[in-house]
This record gives structure tokens, C-alpha cells and sequence, in this order.
């Protein structure tokens, strides 16, 4: 596979080439892939996907699991002679398409396929920050020296300077920000290495390519620099691919939207004195600007809430009360920008520096001074952050104009799209009316494979018993699955009430969101015999455990979006203001699609078998309840335990 700069399209040489060709019981696929299975669906939809690149039109694609939906837009994709974007969901899909799925399709192609992988600027390495670190003292403890050592050996060797191949190196490395490329100190041209740079590397190679595989994060951050003209992260594009599309909203959010923090104004405090002292401008008065600029953030962001998410809709009368205190914030950073702006001699190191103070500046002035009525303002804490956040309510609008009327081709795909079969409320919240669309069911037999358990006797989740009473049920499914388990709750403080009054009651293996990274969790899950693990929202999604090692999904309650939360109370008043349902239209569509996705961890191979356990029997007993049972592949249905018993017991 290529990602450099071969003129040979493989359009031509496989002119002949087509979907039925290619998937059919005879094609290509057949003869080439070991385990290759006949899906009709797969079919339909890179018959879809071909017509949509060719005909200059939208598509809305749900696939269900087992479709094979990623080979279904990549061949089209390579087919068209034209470049596309693929965006994912995460990292591990995106580098799964470019390491796994594209090099597989390579090995059937004649031609290169001109094809390239892009991250966000944090996931390389900055070779000027790297040698700069050899001369200074950046690093910090032992920790940081190894993981320095193990970071200059690996910069000789690499062509790409992607974190992802440090194997050696945890997520939690302290070496590893300290000499990432993220834009906030990048001169640039100017740079001694811009051309030796990563970045500049990866940015040639998309040039180069005609597949070009990011993901939403990065998506979305070049769709808003495109429009603020801040400079495109991507190149030209004639289509883009949206793989896990159900996620687009939150993401468009944003970046369409404003975030200002307190860790923001640390970190260019913090960089501003490493580069004094690298560059040697650093004087007493610079340190006490330096200094004056953290208080008066501190004092800042002090008057503001540090619990949770909250709503922000007081300007007017905080600006009142705390006007001295803000304009000090804004003075503080000026008067660093402007002291910046005198340095001689390092310009292309003080130009990002002023910069990045400018942008604090307006944003600040943005969030508080110009609130717009088609923003939700809000304040969150995290850690030790501090966040000032504005987020569009409606986002269709922004992605009609600025995506689905400038692409000539825009695909969304996923395995949660349609609700009750439809996929109105996709195309309202995304503001893609006009659009092709495709509904493929999955290829598994779920009426064989799976038993839907809905303990009728257990009372309301919002009821105060319901988390005792739902434990003991907890132990009863998982006494008769033996373990295998993912039990999963919509809050956290819900998860770990179970699972400490589970842990002195069940001999299995017991895993808990928190104790360890994501990955390493399902990872010690999949080679545990018997292990039960209880996660929130992060395992409803994006995690394939194939076999008999998990073999029972068990949800606490149907995953209505906190009502309270300041996005989510700002998006349900305004459909209310315009006259519609909000909870009919937005709350419902919303959790059936969640529902889904966490039912979906269960059933991930055409052997696989087992149960799915929800614990919230406002899904029988409420008329809502038909908009979720129509939106689900269709389980047999129990609300007896002895039917799970008998299940496992087979």
C-alpha cells in the first residue's frame, strides 16, 4: 500500500471490477479472505455506497453488526478515483482500516492504493522539542529520563513519529506532552525542522493520497478551522465517510463550539518560562508578569462552580459583580502578549506564545461578554480544570451548511441510526434531509442466539430501593451464566454501589471501571475465565469480545441522557419553545439508539450465543417502551429467571 506519491490510480486496472464481483459467493472476496462468509447486505450497501460516490448524492447507512459495512465504503471508496475521507469513531478503528482492513484490500489490487492515516497533532512526536530537550532541563525524575531515552532511540527509526508505536511508554508518561507537536508552541515554517517534521510528513502523504483515514476529533476540528480561516488541517476532499456516525453530533458540538479553561492559562505560564529560559529573554519582570497572570486566573476561575456540569446563563449579573477581577485576567494576559511582541531574536519561538494569549483573550471576552442565544453556555470541573464551555444547541444547521452543502458526497454509517426503522431523527439532529437511505439487517440469527430477560418484579430505577433489589437480581443471572459477564449502569456512583454490595457475594473474577486503562481491562477480561466486569457509558460501545468469554450484557436502566445536564436541558427547551415533544422526539430516539449500542458489546460473530439482561421494566410497561423493542434486532423475549437458567444450562 502507498502513502507517497505514485500517479497510478487503481480505477483503471480494475475497471471491471464491482460490488457483486467482488462479495459475491464466487468473487474475489470469496477466494481471498480465510474466513469469508456471503452476506447479501454487504452487497446492498457497496452497491449503495458505489451509486452515492458516483451520482454526487448523500447516503444514510445503518449496517447492522456482521455486515462487513467497513469493506463495503472502503472498496467503493477505492474504486471512485476520487479522494475521500474516512472518519472514525476512535484511534483504534482509524488504525484498524489503515494496519488491517486497507492493507488486506492492497493485497487484491494490481496498483497502489494511495492511501494515508492522519491523527491529531498530540499523537507526534516534535523533533525540535526532542533535541531541545537534550541540551535543557525539561524532564523531571527517573521516570521521565527512561521514557526520554526510549523516545530518542525511537525518533532515529520512525517515519512517522506516531505515539501509538511506543509501546514501552504508558498512556500516563510524563515525557511524552513535553515533546508532542500540538499546535500551541509550533513556529511553523520558521521552524528549524519543518522540514524534517512529522506533521509536515503526515500533511505530504495526505496530499499524495486518495484514501485519507482520520477520525471525528480531527474531522471536525479542520471543519471549524476551515471556516474561521484559521487554515485547513486536511486536504481537498471530494466525499467523506462517516464510520460510527451516531457520534457526529456531540463532536460537531465541539468544535462549533467554544471551551476556555484555567489549565489553558497554566500551560502557556508554564511554556511561556520554558521558552524564556531556553531562549534567554527570561528577567525578574517576566516572572512576576508570569506570576501576576496565575493569581489573577486563579482568582478568575475561583468564582465559578467546581462541581460537576452546570448551567451559565448570568452574564450580565456576573460580569457586574466581578468586573475587576475579570478585566485583571484580560490586562494580565495583554500585558503578556505585548511584553512577547518586544523579545528580539525568537520570533518563531514567542509567536505562538502571543498567539495562543490573543486567543485566551477573545475567547474570554466571546464566553462572557457576547453570549449568543443559540449557544448553551455552561461550566464544568474535571481534576483539577476548570472549563468555560459553549456549545451550539443545534448543530444541523451549521453541518448542512458548512458539510452536506460543500461535499458532494457525505456517507454516514453505523450500526445505530434508525429508530423503531426510521431514521428521522439522524437526519433532523444532523440536518441532512435530502439523503439516500439504506437500512441492512444483521446477518445473526438473534432469535436463536439471544434471550432478552426483563425482570418484571423490580421497582422503578429512580426508586431508592431499586439498587439492592437490582443486585440481588445481578446475582442471580450471573450465577447462572458462571461470570462471562458485562454488567453496565448509566452513572457512575450507580456502578460502584452494586458492585460493592456484589463483591462479598460473588466468587467470579471481578473487574471495575477506574482500577485500570480501558483497553488493559477488556484485555484481563478476555483472558479470565469466568470474569464479570462493570463499566459505565466509555464499554457501551467500541468493545468486540467474541466467544463464550462474554456471554450476558446486563444494563441497570434505559440510558436516558441526564435531563439536568446543561446541554441536554438547553437542546429539550428549545424543540419545547418550537412547539414539538422533546422527550418523543429527542429523549426517546436518543436512549433507543444508546440502547442499542450497548446491547450491541454481546453478539459480535455468527457463533456467538447468550443473554441480555435490562433491568428497568419501564420498557413493558410504558407506551415509550414500543419505540425501544422496535429499534432492537428481535430477541425472544422472557421475564422469567428460570428461562436464563435454562438458557445457560443447554
Amino acid at each position: 500500500m502507498s502513502t507517497a506519491s505514485q500517479t497510478e490510480r487503481p480505477r483503471g486496472a480494475n475497471a471491471r471490477l464491482t460490488p457483486k464481483s467482488f462479495f459475491g459467493r464466487n468473487g474475489a472476496l470469496s477466494r481471498a479472505h480465510p474466513n469469508y462468509e456471503y452476506r447479501p447486505g454487504q452487497i446492498d450497501m457497496a452497491i449503495a455506497v458505489s451509486e452515492a460516490l458516483a451520482d454526487r448524492r448523500h447516503l444514510i447507512v445503518e449496517a447492522g453488526t456482521g455486515t462487513g459495512k467497513t469493506l463495503a465504503y472502503l472498496l467503493p471508496s477505492i474504486l471512485s478515483g476520487k479522494r475521500v475521507i474516512v472518519s472514525t469513531g476512535t484511534k483504534a478503528l482509524q488504525e484498524q482500516l489503515f494496519f488491517k482492513d486497507l492493507p488486506f484490500l492492497q493485497s487484491m489490487f494490481p496498483q497502489p492504493i494511495r492511501a494515508c492515516y492522519m491523527k491529531g497533532r498530540q499523537n507526534y512526536l516534535c523533533r525540535q522539542k526532542l533535541y531541545d530537550a537534550e541540551r535543557e532541563p525539561l524532564l523531571a525524575g527517573f521516570e521521565e529520563r527512561r521514557e526520554f531515552q526510549i523516545i530518542r532511540a525511537w525518533e532515529k527509526t520512525t517515519e512517522t513519529g506516531d505515539r501509538s508505536e511506543l509501546r514501552e511508554i504508558p498512556e500516563t508518561g510524563g515525557a511524552w506532552w513535553k515533546m508532542d507537536a500540538r499546535g500551541d508552541n509550533c513556529a511553523g515554517q520558521k521552524c528549524a525542522q519543518f522540514e524534517r517534521c512529522f506533521i509536515t510528513e503526515m500533511h505530504r502523504r495526505a496530499i499524495a493520497s486518495d484514501i485519507v483515514v482520520v477520525n471525528h476529533h480531527l474531522f471536525f476540528a479542520d471543519l471549524a478551522a476551515r471556516d474561521r480561516s484559521f487554515g485547513a488541517i486536511l486536504p481537498d476532499y471530494e466525499a467523506v465517510i462517516f464510520d460510527e456516525a451516531h457520534e457526529i453530533e456531540d463532536v460537531a458540538g465541539q468544535y462549533f463550539g467554544l471551551s476556555i479553561s484555567n489549565l489553558q492559562i497554566q500551560e502557556l505560564i508554564k511554556d511561556t518560562a520554558a521558552v524564556a529560559r531556553r531562549k534567554l529573554f527570561a528577567t525578574p519582570e517576566l516572572d512576576r508578569g508570569l506570576i501576576q497572570l496565575g493569581d489573577r486566573c486563579d482568582d478568575f476561575f475561583s468564582l465559578f462552580p467546581h462541581e460537576g456540569r452546570q448551567g451559565f446563563r448570568q452574564h450580565e449579573s456576573f460580569l457586574h459583580a466581578n468586573e475587576a477581577t475579570y478585566r485583571e485576567l484580560l490586562l494580565a494576559l495583554e500585558t503578556l502578549s505585548a511584553r512577547l511582541e518586544l523579545v528580539q531574536g525568537a520570533v518563531e519561538d514567542t509567536l505562538p506564545l502571543v498567539r495562543r494569549a490573543k486567543l485566551l483573550q477573545q475567547g474570554l471576552r466571546y464566553w462572557l461578554e457576547t453570549p449568543d442565544p443559540a449557544n448553551v453556555y455552561w461550566v464544568e470541573t474535571r481534576g483539577r480544570g476548570v472549563y468555560l464551555q459553549a456549545t451550539p444547541i443545534d448543530v444541523s444547521q451549521m453541518l448542512s451548511s458548512r458539510l452536506f452543502e460543500r461535499v458532494d458526497t457525505v456517507i454516514l454509517t453505523s450500526a445505530t441510526l434508525a429508530v423503531a426503522g426510521e431514521f428521522e431523527y439522524a437526519q433532523k439532529r444532523l440536518g441532512l434531509p435530502n439523503a439516500r437511505k439504506l437500512l441492512i439487517e444483521s446477518p445473526y440469527d438473534y432469535a436463536k442466539q439471544v434471550l432478552l430477560y426483563v425482570p418484571p418484579h423490580l421497582p422503578d430505577p429512580r426508586q431508592p430501593e431499586f439498587s439492592w433489589r437490582a443486585a440481588d437480581v445481578i446475582h442471580e443471572v450471573l450465577d447462572a451464566s458462571r461470570g462471562r459477564a458485562f454488567v453496565l449502569f448509566t452513572s457512575y456512583q450507580q456502578m460502584r454501589q452494586v458492585y460493592e454490595m456484589l463483591k462479598i457475594r460473588l466468587d467470579h473474577p471481578l473487574l471495575m471501571q477506574g482500577e485500570a486503562p480501558r483497553t488493559a481491562l477488556v484485555e484481563t477480561f478476555r483472558n479470565t475465565p469466568g470474569a464479570v466486569l462493570f463499566g459505565t457509558s466509555s464499554f457501551w460501545q467500541g468493545i468486540d469480545v467474541q466467544g463464550e468469554q462474554l456471554s450476558c450484557v446486563i444494563i441497570d436502566r434505559l440510558p436516558f441522557a441526564v435531563p439536568t445536564d446543561p446541554v441536554i436541558a438547553a437542546r429539550t427547551e428549545a424543540i419545547r419553545q418550537a412547539g414539538g415533544n422533546a422527550f418523543y422526539e429527542y429523549q426517546v430516539p436518543q436512549a433507543a439508539l444508546s440502547l442499542k449500542q450497548g446491547f450491541g458489546r454481546l453478539i459480535r460473530a455468527a457463533s456467538d450465543r447468550g443473554a441480555l439482561v435490562l433491568l428497568d421494566n419501564r420498557i413493558t410497561r410504558l407506551p415509550y417502551g414500543k419505540v425501544f423493542f422496535d429499534s432492537l434486532p428481535p430477541y425472544r423475549l422472557t421475564r422469567k429467571l428460570e428461562d436464563i437458567q435454562s438458557f445457560f444450562h443447554v
